[in-house]
């Protein structure tokens, strides 16, 4: 019950006499251009979500100072 190679070829020449060739390829050029921008921009996230961000950076340091000063208040008893 799949579509068959003859219907896909009716429905393509359907659509080019309804929209011309020149604008099914300048669609067809947009899409592209959405897709890769699409992907570029998931890849800057992907990146940024990797980096540690200076709120990040900052706790650690707090907690790294903390966890330093309690060790030395061990040491002392």
């Amino acid at each position: 019950m799949g579509i068959s190679i003859w219907q896909l070829v009716i429905i393509l020449v359907i659509v080019l006499l309804l929209f011309g060739a020149k604008r099914l390829r300048n669609v067809g050029g947009d899409l592209g251009s959405a897709i890769k921008g699409f992907k570029s921009a998931m890849s800057e996230e992907e990146k940024k979500a990797g980096e540690p961000t200076q709120l990040n950076q900052d706790a650690g340091d707090i907690i790294d100072s903390e966890v330093t000063h309690k060790e030395k208040e061990k040491d002392k008893a």
